[in-house]
């Protein structure tokens, strides 16, 4: 009885998670520059060394990068216009 539950609970939380997934609300908009592009601006940064993390929030890309001298950047793009905001 208990596997049965706990995979019906699994199930549940991997649909509602794939409805959640394609809200969009949650996506840039269809005029939105590359992903590529904004990367390839950041990479081009002085000192730049690797990318950490990239994500979509509250209607910006945020951007963290290290730099050469382990200094941590973070920074929020915006996604039509693909500059810094």
């Amino acid at each position: 009885m208990l596997k049965t539950v706990s995979a019906a609970a699994i199930a549940t939380f991997l649909l509602a998670s794939g409805a959640y997934a394609q809200d969009t609300d949650r996506a840039p908009p269809p005029d939105a520059k590359k992903l590529s592009e904004i990367v390839a601006k950041v990479e081009q940064r002085n000192g730049f060394r690797y990318i950490g993390d990239i994500e979509w929030d509250d209607g910006a890309y945020e951007v963290t990068y290290y730099t050469v001298d382990k200094a941590k950047v973070e920074i929020r793009f915006d996604p039509v216009t693909g500059e810094p905001k």
